[in-house]
């Protein structure tokens, strides 16, 4: 196998530890991800990266070359007229409190605003999103042309990630094989499957993330770019129902704090239904009125709603 580029010089530069590693240029990163995404990389030299760049982080600029061979590897769906569609990535599943992602997805298919779920499950500890998305009734679309229809139809479609971007989808594959998360699960999180016409949630589960996220998400939403960067529950893109609201808006290459005086935590009860059917229920019963709806879950929805629709308004206010 001819390899698509020289790979042990690159090892060599981004293998060298936290503090002797040496960044690659943007057009390096995408050139690299892009064949590794094209599965081009032996496992041998694939290893060696992956671990290197766990071992060092990614940079700015090597993030936004990832994205680059990303973007242009993945398909997009057809969104109807009206407003964006909001992107929900699931890659985690529950632990220990219910899932309410598919709850922020109903709330605003609800409003008319389309909602593409996408994602891939491979955590033997956790519940998946998928199982629980199947008891509320929304499975898993077969193609892309299916969930175009499910969008136009019924504003909701679910994706797993593999018909979006098959590279990325066997990327990600590899973590219970390595014991690690590697690159491709920070890039996943900035998919975007519908250009120009979508609000990507970028969710994260630590605090620095919201500094390395929102420094890739300035130069993404310029010109038509929209994003929502918010803390993640259990790493699902929903907002905790307890921790203080942390939701910042893109538009126009800025960055603007949708909950800039709400700096306190609440008290809401976590329910511990994560077993599928029991999850599902409880989803549909907020849904229904017969539970309260957690007031971060309301903040979260009428963000997303209000940058699906109008993003200037806000800014601009």
């Amino acid at each position: 196998m001819s390899l698509p580029l020289p790979l042990a010089p690159i090892i060599k530069e981004i293998g060298r530890g936290a503090r002797g590693a040496r960044d690659l240029d943007e057009a390096q990163a995408e050139a690299l991800f892009g064949a590794i995404l094209d599965g081009q990389v032996p496992e041998m030299e694939l290893g060696a990266i992956l671990i290197a760049m766990r071992i060092k982080g990614e940079s700015q600029a090597e993030l936004a070359g990832f994205v680059r061979a990303m973007q242009a590897r993945t398909d997009c769906v057809e969104v109807p007229a009206g407003p964006r569609c909001v992107l929900l990535p699931t890659f985690n599943g529950a632990r220990k409190q219910a899932n309410l992602m598919p709850l922020v997805a109903l709330l605003l298919a609800r409003e008319g605003v389309p909602v593409l779920i996408f994602g891939r499950h491979d955590f033997d500890s956790r519940e998946s999103p998928f199982a629980l998305l199947d008891a509320l009734g929304l499975p898993r679309a077969s193609s892309l042309a299916e969930a175009n229809t499910q969008l136009s139809e019924r504003r909701l479609a679910c994706l797993p990630l593999a018909t979006l971007n098959p590279g990325l989808d066997a990327l990600m594959a590899l973590r219970p094989r390595l014991g690690l998360r590697n690159s491709g699960h920070s890039v996943a999180k900035l998919l975007d499957a519908a250009p120009g016409r979508s609000v990507r949630v970028v969710a994260v589960t630590h605090p620095e993330y919201l500094d390395s996220m929102g420094q890739a998400l300035l130069p993404l939403s310029l010109g038509d770019g929209r994003a929502l960067l918010m803390r993640a529950s259990e790493g699902e893109a929903y907002a905790h129902l307890r921790r203080r609201a942390q939701l910042y808006g893109f538009a126009e290459g800025r960055r603007f704090d949708l909950h800039p005086a709400d700096t306190a935590d609440i008290d809401w009860p976590l329910s511990p239904d994560c077993e599928a059917a029991a999850n599902a229920a409880r989803v549909q019963a907020m849904l229904d009125g017969r539970a309260p709806l957690p007031p971060r879950i309301a903040e979260q929805v009428q963000a997303l709603s209000r940058l699906s629709t109008s993003a200037h308004m806000l800014i601009h206010e």
